[in-house]
This record gives structure tokens, sequence and C-alpha cells, in this order.
């Protein structure tokens, strides 16, 4: 029998929910460009449930208990005395999120002689060492695709808050105030504005084409060009480099995964690449841009705006700057960890707990790690080398 350690974020400060605000949620069984959405066995939940959080469990206890397993849900994952050093030691698989990540980091990989196994309940498998889960021949795996429209969503809610000044507008009001003049003095249209893509996989073209409505001009940079067809469709232009793209944008969306290659892309350097006044969007990974450069870059009026729901590392400590730096807009990691995202995400991974169980192969698109390289979506998205140092700062 195999020890399944899961490290989920924790319930809300009211408790577990006894009741929703929405009777269901959507049944979405396949994704655009035909893969299907997540066929498990059975599920042992109803879709539109608080999943994420401890309480919820992923919907994972029946299941794995009913086949004589341990499954161990906590919470405490950050320092050398955390509830997930102490439980990992002996564990088969573990289960992460990217919301709540617990960092599997080499040294962690290195006391853990039994694991097999790292699931990302969601898309995003950057705290994990990939170079030393590569080295120790482990299996990682994340639910493609299971929020990665729940992001793009995210992504153009952030553009337009920005862009339209939304959140100073809406504090006016719980101000009691009136201060349209506050409000507009840094509201603009979208209409009209150049924004570029940074990656074009499934979260930056979904991004692309939800934005194509609104008479943007659309451009993208990515290693993988996209097909001549769907630029023709979307009216998109395709740059070489970000480098290249950067200078011309007003809006610049960051959808590309963290690797060695993307580590800290957006830095000083980077931005004074960009047009004065620019609106930055990153819900990719914090890392890919240098913390304080972009604290430099709001303060300086190089940038107009920055939002986003990925810090680093997570959960960031009390006094990160991006908390407290100008003209943001930002969120703890949210935009895939929607309701109805979890019901994607939590059923995908138990899709990948049923292969693994029976020896069935996982699929290929959930693959970031396998047979001592990457594999699947993962050699296709990443590069080898480790994302996770600093991730101790979390403690």
């Amino acid at each position: 029998m195999a020890k399944i350690v899961c490290v989920l974020y924790e319930d809300p400060v009211d408790g577990y929910p006894t009741s929703y605000a929405r009777d269901d949620v959507p049944e979405i069984t396949s994704y655009p460009g035909g893969q299907t959405a997540p066929t498990p066995n059975a599920i042992d939940f109803t879709p539109g449930e608080l999943l994420g959080s401890v309480s919820g469990e992923l919907g994972l206890r029946p299941y794995l208990e009913g086949l004589g397993h341990t499954f161990v849900v906590i919470n405490d994952k950050d320092g050398a005395d955390s509830e997930f050093d102490r439980e990992l030691v002996d564990a088969d698989v573990v289960i992460s999120q990217p919301f709540w990540p617990a960092y599997l980091t080499a040294e962690r990989i290195a006391k853990a002689p039994n694991l097999k196994l790292a699931i990302t309940a969601g898309i995003g498998s950057d705290h994990v060492d990939l170079q030393a889960a590569i080295d120790a021949s482990l299996t990682v795996a994340e639910v493609t695709y299971s929020n990665s429209i729940s992001v793009a969503e995210h992504v153009v809610m952030m553009i337009l808050g920005l862009v339209r000044n939304y959140l100073p507008s809406y504090q006016w009001v719980i101000k009691g105030g009136w201060n349209i003049a506050d409000c507009a003095a840094r509201s603009y249209d979208l209409e009209g504005m150049t924004v570029g893509s940074v990656a074009a996989g499934r979260i930056g073209l979904a991004v692309l084409r939800r934005l194509k409505p609104f008479d943007v001009k659309l451009h993208y940079t990515d290693k993988h060009r996209l097909d001549p067809a769907i630029e023709e469709e979307l009216g998109l232009t395709y740059h070489e480099s970000v480098e290249d793209m950067v200078g011309i944008c007003d809006v610049v969306t960051i959808n590309a995964p963290l690797h060695p290659e993307t580590e800290h892309m957006f830095n000083d350097a980077m931005f004074a690449r960009m047009k004065r006044g620019a609106y930055l969007i990153n819900t990719a990974r914090g890392k890919i841009c240098d913390r304080d450069a972009v604290v430099r870059a709001l303060e300086s009026g190089q940038l107009a705006g920055y939002a986003g729901d990925v810090w680093f590392p997570q959960p960031p400590p009390a006094d990160h700057p991006w908390r407290t730096m100008p003209h943001h807009g930002m969120t703890p990691h949210i935009s895939g960890t929607s309701l109805s995202a979890q019901a994607r995400y939590a059923a995908g991974t138990r899709e990948i707990l049923e292969c693994f169980f029976e020896g069935r192969p996982i699929r290929d698109e959930y693959l970031i790690v396998d047979n001592g390289s990457l594999a699947g979506t993962g050699a296709k998205s990443y590069t080898a080398g480790n994302a996770t140092e600093g991730s101790d700062a979390t403690a």
C-alpha cells in the first residue's frame, strides 16, 4: 500500500462552506483543440464544491482509503520542521498545488527515498526541482489544460481593471466618495491599443482569442510559431523574441512557464525596452519578473500598472513589496482555482492516480518528467533545471 501526502490551502476563515452561491457549474467535456477533460473512472465529489482547501481534500479520500492507501492532507508546508517535511520521508506520492506550492526541492527529494510520483493539482510544476526529479527518476505530472481558460479569463479581467482604473475607482465608492476626476485621471480605453502575449500556448492563445473583439492590435512571441491560419484568423503579428515585441506594446501579458530560460526575464533592462506607461500582466509565475525591478518601474512611471496573481515565493511574506507598490492590481494566486476549475483539476488528479495505481500510462499531455527526462508537455514547455531556489523564504 502507498502513502499519499496532499498539500492544500487553508479553509475559508469562516469555515468550510455549507452552501454555495450557485447550485452547479457548467460541465466541460473537451477543450479547444480537442483534448478531452479529465476522465477518471469515477469521482466522489459534487462539481462546484470547494475541493482545493484542506477540508475539500480534492475529493480523494474515499477512493484512496477504499484501496487501502494512507492519505495525509496537510497545510503546513514551509520550513525544515514543517508537517510536510515530516510526512514526506516515507511518502510514495506527493500532491501539491500552484496556488499553495509545497516546494519539492532537491534536498527534500533526497530525503524521500520512496517517492515515485509528484502531481500538480492544476498546471505549472515549477515548484518541483525538475532537474532533481529527472536525476531521481521521479514522475512529475500535472492536469494540463484543466484551468487554462480560467486563467485566461483572469488575464482579460486584470487588463481591463488596470487600463480602466477599476480598483481605485471602486475604492472611492467604499470610502463614500464621488471622486470622478480622481478616477478618470488614470482611465483609458483598451480599444486601439497594442497587446502582446509572451507565449501563445493554451493560456496565451486563449487570451488572444478573448481580446480580439476589443479591437486591439494583437502581437505574440513564442518558441513555437502558431499555424498561419490562426495568425490570419486573429490578426496576429509574430515576433522572434520578447525583446523585439515589448517596445511596441501598450499591454504585455506573460503566459509562459517558469524555467531557467524565463526566470527574471522581466528585469530593469526589459522594462527599459517597454513603452513608458505600458501595463504588465503576469498570471504565469512571479519569478519570471524581477521583484524589485517591478517596483522601480512602477515608482518611476515606466510602467503604468502591474497586475497578477503569482508571487515568489508563495505565499509571499507580509513585507513583500508587491503588496504596497503603486498602481498594482495583485491578488493571491486564485486565477486557476475557481470552483469551476477545481472540479476539473480534482478529477484530473484522480485520473493520474488511477493510472499510476493500475499500471496504465499517464496521458502524455499530463507528463512533465518521466523515465529520467522531460516528457510529454514538459518536453515542449520546460527546460531542465531548477527554479525553486529561494523558496525557503516562505518560512
